[in-house]
């Protein structure tokens, strides 16, 4: 039944009485009788516009959909045609390969893995000084793959493939205008970091620590860290002091580059106190241009003071194995994770970028992100590699100056965490705005709201969003989407094309619903981690798939919907995302262990049951002579993890209890306490 509404109900769902009138011919003039999908593309690319109440978008959406099979799988919000099919860079891909469908893809690319990856790289254009004598070689083991055997290469020459006049970053700071820098400009400026960074007689050992947000510097000094043959350190601004030293030790860094202070959303923030704070040995600064005040230490250097003036530079050939970025990932005990990318790291994300993301040259790539999280450096590689403009706001991306950045520089690829449209919708921070420059969204980091993600598609009228999961630890997604298929909310379509896994449940069978294994090898899969046992972490106790296939371990719960769709279920072991950033139990706990009353806490993941981000839930167990309230014990928690784990964690609820669950060898139940909540708030009626 297709929806017929009078122009009374429009009226009430806030549009003026000519626009109801107009709007009421316009849907009474379409074809009732096409099916659903179909009656719906027409609703949303020729009647709907972003100027129209999302009230009404949403209320036609449920009226269309309201007797749909949930057979066919999840009901599309956008479906591509014939056309936008045929433009798309895995239609180009396809027939390169001379395969029938654009749909047989990802079933070919993991049954001819060494051929997908060999015409991946020739596709990108990715640089060897010196070419392999193999794709891949696996006389290790599925578990410890060699990329590339007998190469010679540096990555960051596949940067700066693009013509050298074409802009590589537009960038704007906070009530400033937008700027930007070329290829050849940013080459020349990552010369001259990498030439000084050889000159200043760092051990190649040791590494470089950027501890900043995603500016023109930041990317400069990423790529002149690689091209010089070290490796970056990538922590993230956000952190303490205690947390960036932690990683600093761990990364054995003997350079650290940051801002003096950062401004953000009209309060400035020390960046640079916070980083001697946190025990770096030397630190390279950033002038935030703010008139900070800030005096550096003597062995200290101001960023324009550090660079060479000599702007040639010839990247060093290392090993495609060679060491080119640390990163950090939650463990679920202990200090984090140090997860090691390589030459070829960056290749995943690249295919990433250019299959599933459809990243083409002279498109404009956004995503509100950190050098310290594995989407600031996906950031670079997936946009410079493709030969696309990165687009960097150096500020808070939930105001209105940064959707009007968006706007003026006709981004055409959006990356998204769940919680940054949340605050879009509920400060109508895009209205009026001019989007259609954008083709397409992305989202990664938390578990997508539905409703939250038709509004976000509505803002452009009507794109997709390529929900992408995956991992620091993997240089990208296990599952995405494509433009090739349509686009359901809060849903993903494909597996990430060259990588297959399984759905298992505790019994180690294929599920609709469970765990999620991989299936090795992969580029991008790490194969060591720094400081962990990484056979320990990653493929110790898992289960054998069907066929007998090593399988990798990752934690996430997924369920398998029909037609190939898929949906996320958070995590299945105790880490957890919050703001897009992923955490541990283990982290938050170790931090509120400070908190003068508390004996012991349990963190857990609550997720709502209408969708979208995890809310952390601390359980509490309190000394006997405790006398703070609930709301200031929940407040002394949260000053606590503001100074020491990172602000950006913010606690939902805090629940007294009298001990925690355990198990009989003394571990604490948390999956129990995440149901045991669950319930509770099904009970309040939440």
């Amino acid at each position: 039944m297709r929806p017929h509404i009078a122009p009374e109900t429009l009226l009430e769902l806030g549009l003026a009485p000519s626009a109801a009138d107009e709007l009421a011919k316009r849907i009474a003039a379409l074809d009732a009788d096409l099916p659903a999908s179909q009656y719906w593309m027409c609703l949303a690319r020729e009647v709907l516009t972003p100027e129209v109440p999302f009230a009404v978008h949403l209320r036609l959406f449920r009226e269309v959909f309201q007797d749909w099979d949930a057979a066919q799988g999840p009901p599309p919000a956008w479906t591509p045609t014939d056309d936008e099919i045929k433009a798309s860079n895995i239609a180009a891909f396809v027939a390169r390969l001379g395969l029938g469908s654009v749909h047989d893809l990802h079933r070919w690319s993991v049954e001819n893995r060494e051929e997908f990856w060999r015409q991946v790289v020739e596709v990108l254009g990715i640089r060897f000084r010196q070419e392999p004598t193999a794709i891949v070689d696996l006389r290790r083991g599925v578990e410890y793959p060699r990329w590339f055997p007998g190469a010679r290469m540096n990555i960051a020459e596949s940067c700066f493939l693009a013509t050298p006049e074409v802009p590589a970053i537009v960038y704007q700071a906070e009530g400033g205008a937008v700027q930007s820098i070329t290829y050849g400009e940013l080459d020349r400026l990552s010369n001259r970091f990498a030439r000084a960074l050889v000159a200043s007689g760092l051990p190649r050992e040791a590494s470089v620590a950027l501890v900043m947000p995603m500016t023109v510097e930041a990317v400069a000094a990423y790529l002149g860290v690689v091209k010089a043959g070290y490796a970056v350190a990538s922590i993230a601004d956000s952190f303490a002091a205690d947390e960036i030293a932690t990683r600093l030790r761990i990364a054995s860094s003997g350079l650290a580059v940051t801002l003096d202070v950062m401004p953000r959303a009209g309060k400035i923030l020390p960046m640079y106190q916070k980083v001697v704070e946190a025990g770096a040995k030397r630190v390279v600064v950033v002038a935030s241009g703010v008139g900070s005040g800030v005096v550096i230490r003597p062995e200290d250097e101001w960023w324009d003071d550090f660079l060479s003036w000599d702007d040639s530079f010839e990247a060093v050939a290392c090993d495609p194995e060679d060491l080119t970025n640390i990163l950090f990932s939650s463990g679920t005990t202990g200090d984090p994770k140090a997860i090691p990318w390589t030459h070829t790291s960056p290749i995943k994300c690249a295919m990433d970028g250019h299959l599933h993301h459809d990243i083409k040259p002279g498109e404009v790539v956004a995503w509100p992100t950190s050098i310290g999280w594995m989407m600031g450096p996906w950031h670079i590689y997936a946009s410079l590699i493709n030969r696309a403009t990165m687009a960097l706001y150096y500020g808070a991306p939930v105001t209105r100056e940064f959707c009007e950045f968006v706007q003026n520089t006709k981004v055409t690829m959006l990356g998204v965490v769940p919680s940054l449209v949340k605050a879009w919708r509920n400060g109508d921070l895009v209205r009026g705005l001019d989007w259609s420059s954008l083709r397409l969204f992305s989202s990664t980091g938390e578990a997508s709201n539905a409703e939250d993600y038709l509004y976000l598609m509505s803002l452009a009228g009507y794109r997709p969003v390529i929900e992408y999961c995956g991992g620091t630890e993997i240089a990208g997604g296990y599952i995405t989407g494509t433009v090739v298929r349509p686009a359901s909310p809060a849903t993903f379509s494909s597996p990430a094309f060259g990588l297959d896994f399984y759905i298992l449940d505790e019994a180690g069978q294929p599920a609709r619903l469970g765990e999620l294994f991989l299936v090795p090898p992969s580029i991008g899969l790490s194969t060591w981690l720094l400081n962990k046992d990484h056979h320990e972490v990653y493929y110790a106790g898992t289960p054998r798939g069907p066929k007998g296939e090593l399988l990798r371990r990752h934690g996430d719960e997924m369920e398998e919907l029909p037609h190939g769709y898929y949906r996320a279920h958070g995590r299945a072991d105790d880490t957890m995302n919050l703001g897009g950033i992923k955490v541990s139990s283990a982290e938050i706990e170790r931090t509120l262990a400070t908190v003068e009353e508390v004996v012991e806490t349990a963190a857990v993941a609550y997720d709502p049951p209408e969708g979208g981000p995890s809310l952390l839930v601390v359980y509490a167990v309190l000394k006997p002579e405790a006398a703070s309230d609930d709301e200031n014990l929940k407040k002394e928690m949260q000053r606590a993890i503001a100074a020491k784990l990172n602000p950006l964690f913010k606690i939902h609820d805090v629940v007294r209890v009298p001990s925690l669950p355990r198990t009989a060898s003394n571990k604490v139940m948390r999956r129990v306490l995440r149901e045991e909540y669950k319930q509770s708030r099904a009970g309040a009626g939440a």
